[in-house]
């Protein structure tokens, strides 16, 4: 395949190699004559293992050359792949200038091309930036149709600097986002040859925040981890004995576990303990800001449930559970209660219905917690989901019990729907609907 690299830095560089050494012709592209000059003499421009003898090796077979000139990298190529880069701006904003300006020239050459041509941006950019700016500015100069003249679409690296050749033919994933079938039969034969794995086919904007997603992740484990080994270190433990031993807990620490989109956590565990070792840190006079922020952030989520509901306007709601999970009674620091508190408190009339809690109520542990704790909860209590379905005007679904995926067929046209759990995998598109994350 003929393929053009815009932007010789990191990213462009390694791709450039790495496709040129799986047999395609690669153009490399830059407005540095430094870049190109280095490329064309067979030496790398960054340091990379493995990268100096790949750039030496491909550019004598004649499988890899570098040029100044877009035009020339657009007209003998089939595929490009933007790589330029999109650096912070002093408010903290992405600068998109590069590839704006690169759009604008890439767009004007297009309009000279009379074949199909398609633009992969590998550019870090947040959702919305491929619709809103790319592709305006190449139909605008190019005076052509995206998904008729030509394609866009972004294919987000996963790779690390000092193993970054390793890394582009290892991936832990390869993502395309696109709608474009043409896009998908060139990319999965490009990804396949060269990394020998599927490719995962998502919306633009899904792998758009994708590459956010992963990149703040990776951020958030080295914070937290520091701020556990400023902890250990004050009390005298080993903090890599400590991690090495967290990590090694794929079931729950490493895991999608915890990792869905959805309400608020809650128990007799998560909240209680985090408490704890927030005082006692502060004993030791250690500031965490990460473990800090936690439950704050997970108050805003029962924030942003309770105005969800304010926002219908219906002042009949309906709850379908308020253990703090399925499958228990344990109301300890249910983030439910505290919903419907904040609901009676406005106002709002209350149905209620949780098979386990209404079981509890007759006996089990929590028999005199529900009864003396939260007595006026218990009495808002019905015994079947149809019961709160004939009660309710809003009908907020609390935790992922089994017997409320069927709530979703069930409702009457002037009711609502607030999904907190994500009922169902894939949730109904219906105005009806609403789900807390998604």
């Amino acid at each position: 395949m003929k393929i053009s690299i815009f932007g010789l830095g990191y990213v462009g560089s390694v791709s450039a190699a790495c496709l040129a050494n799986n047999g395609h012709y690669v153009i490399g592209v830059d407005s540095n004559k430094t870049k190109v000059d280095l490329i064309n003499s067979g030496r790398s421009v960054i340091v990379e293992p493995q990268l100096k003898e790949l750039t030496a090796r491909v550019v004598s077979s004649g499988h890899l050359r570098a040029t100044q000139d877009v035009g020339d990298a657009i007209l003998n190529s089939q595929l490009s792949f933007i790589c330029v880069g999109t650096p912070s701006k002093k408010n903290s904003s992405l600068d998109l200038q590069y590839v704006e300006r690169l759009c604008e020239e890439i767009g004007q050459i297009l309009k000279e091309k009379n074949e199909y041509h398609i633009i992969a941006c590998r550019s870090t950019m947040f959702p919305g930036s491929i619709r809103n700016v790319v592709i305006p500015i190449l139909e605008k100069y190019s005076d052509k149709c995206e998904g008729k003249d030509f394609s866009v679409c972004i294919n987000p690296e996963f790779m690390k600097e000092g193993s970054a050749v390793y890394d582009y033919y290892n991936p832990p994933k390869n993502v395309v986002g696109t709608s474009c079938q043409r896009v998908r039969d060139t990319l999965s034969e490009l990804n396949q040859l060269c990394t020998h794995m599927p490719t995962i086919f998502l919306d633009i904007e899904e792998a758009e925040i994708l590459k956010y997603t992963n990149n703040i992740w990776h951020a958030l484990k080295v914070g937290f981890a520091n701020e556990i080994g400023n902890v250990c270190k004050s009390l005298n433990i080993d903090s890599h004995q400590v991690m090495d031993v967290f990590c090694q807990d794929t079931t729950l620490n490493l895991s999608p576990y915890y990792l869905k989109p959805g309400f608020a956590f809650g128990g007799s565990c998560l909240p209680k303990d985090l408490c704890a070792f927030l005082y006692e840190s502060q004993n030791l006079n250690l500031n965490l800001p990460i473990i800090g922020s936690v439950l704050p952030s997970n108050k805003l989520q029962i924030d942003t449930a309770l105005n969800m509901v304010v926002e219908q306007g219906n002042k009949r709601v309906g709850v379908l559970g308020f253990g703090f999970k399925a499958n228990t009674d344990d109301l300890r620091e249910s983030p439910i209660v505290e919903l419907i508190e904040r609901l009676i408190g406005k106002g709002y009339e209350l149905t209620l219905f949780d098979k386990n809690v209404s079981e509890a109520k007759l006996y089990g542990a929590n028999r005199d917690y529900i009864l003396n704790h939260i007595p006026h909860i218990s009495q808002l209590m019905v015994g079947s989901i149809q019961e709160l379905l004939e009660a309710s005007d809003t009908i907020v679904i609390g935790n992922n019990a089994h017997e409320f995926e069927t709530v979703l067929d069930d409702v009457r046209h002037d009711q609502v729907i607030i999904d907190l759990v994500r009922i169902r995998k894939s949730p109904p598109e219906s105005k009806q609907y609403s789900g807390i994350c998604w």
